[in-house]
């Protein structure tokens, strides 16, 4: 699946939310120029707000950082169908063959990668241990998720992390 590509080309303003690939929604939080090799270039500062880091996004390279907005309605109830699939083969590959694709479905931003990632992980919980690395993952996944999801849908994060794990209650 893909995200919308029109968002990508979208220019944010001061207050704006966006989602930064592998790091989450954050706020636009002013938009400035600064001199680069004796090049004037104007950056979104956005301010992460699962974790309060500033990330400067030169405005002209957002398509090739992924900085997207946030989904809509219709979208969301694609991350829940994904999250909700279980016909599904879980790779049975090295965990840490499987770590480092999950983690390259994390960077591209896109949530219906994290959703898979978040799917599959919370079903192989099921199955056997998962490594440190993994758990870690998980968490890293189920926090962006239940950000984006709460932000879009305007609802409480809690509420979002109860509907989660309704779906993945065994």
């Amino acid at each position: 699946m893909t995200e919308r590509r029109s968002a990508l080309n979208r220019e944010f303003k001061v207050g704006d939310v966006a989602v930064y690939p592998a790091h989450g929604v954050g706020k636009v939080h002013s938009i400035e120029e600064r001199e680069i090799a004796g090049n004037k270039h104007k950056f979104y500062i956005l301010k992460i707000l699962d974790t309060g880091m500033t990330i400067m996004v030169p405005t002209s390279n957002v398509r090739s950082v992924g900085l997207r907005e946030v989904i809509n309605e219709s979208e969301v109830d694609i991350v829940y169908e994904i999250m909700r699939e279980r016909d599904i083969s879980i790779n049975e590959q090295t965990w840490n063959r499987r770590y480092r694709e999950y983690m390259d479905k994390i960077k591209t931003g896109s949530i219906y990668e994290i959703a898979e990632v978040l799917r599959d992980l919370m079903l192989l919980r099921y199955e056997k241990e998962l490594s440190f690395g993994e758990r870690k993952m998980l968490d890293t996944a189920r926090t962006l998720i239940i950000k984006e999801l709460a932000i879009s849908q305007e609802v409480s994060e809690e509420e979002i992390a109860e509907e989660i794990d309704e779906i993945f209650a065994n």
